[in-house]
C-alpha cells in the first residue's frame, strides 16, 4: 500500500494539474514497482513560498539570484 506525499510551492496548480499529477505518480508506480493503483494513495501539499528554502534561502529570494 504505497503512499506519496507530493510538495508544491503554492502558485496557482490547477485542480487538473493536480490530477495529471496524482494520475502519473500512480502508473508510475503501478508500471516501476507493480502496485495495485486501488491501493496506492498520493497526496498534494502545497506550500506557501514563504515555507520553502532552497540553498539556505527562502524560495522567492533563491529565484531572484538565478
Amino acid at each position: 500500500m504505497p503512499f506519496v506525499n507530493v510538495k508544491i510551492t503554492r502558485e496557482g496548480a490547477t485542480s487538473q494539474q493536480k490530477a495529471e499529477l496524482i494520475k502519473g505518480v500512480t502508473d508510475l508506480l503501478v508500471q516501476v514497482l507493480d502496485k495495485n493503483p486501488a491501493t496506492t494513495f498520493v497526496v498534494i501539499d502545497e506550500v506557501a513560498t514563504e515555507d520553502w528554502g532552497v540553498g539556505g534561502v527562502p524560495v522567492e529570494a533563491f529565484r531572484e539570484q538565478t
